[in-house]
């Protein structure tokens, strides 16, 4: 992400790409996310979502770090529905 620094456009087009793939990740765990506790594979459901709030969550600051206010505000909401996702899993 160096190289974006200075050029508005290729910072919007990674943030933009990040995000596609975030909201697709976060969808496909949504949508297995019964399946697998159903399945009793919890322990891998929470392996999974973690993954993904390590990266959404490193996608978050650097939005907030590049002044990306927008998509720093929408990988929280992501982050905050994993989380909360997380919570429900059973242990």
């Amino acid at each position: 992400m160096t190289d974006l620094n200075d050029d508005p456009r290729a910072t919007f087009e990674y943030f933009s790409s990040e995000y596609a793939q975030a909201l697709q990740a976060y969808g496909a765990i949504e949508n297995q996310a019964s399946t697998l506790m159903l399945m009793g594979y919890s322990n891998d459901l929470r392996q999974f979502i973690d993954q993904f709030l390590e990266m959404a969550t490193h996608a978050r600051d650097l939005a907030v770090e590049k002044n990306e206010t927008n998509f720093a505000e929408w990988f929280s909401e992501l982050v905050e529905k994993a989380e909360a996702l997380r919570a429900a899993v059973p242990s």
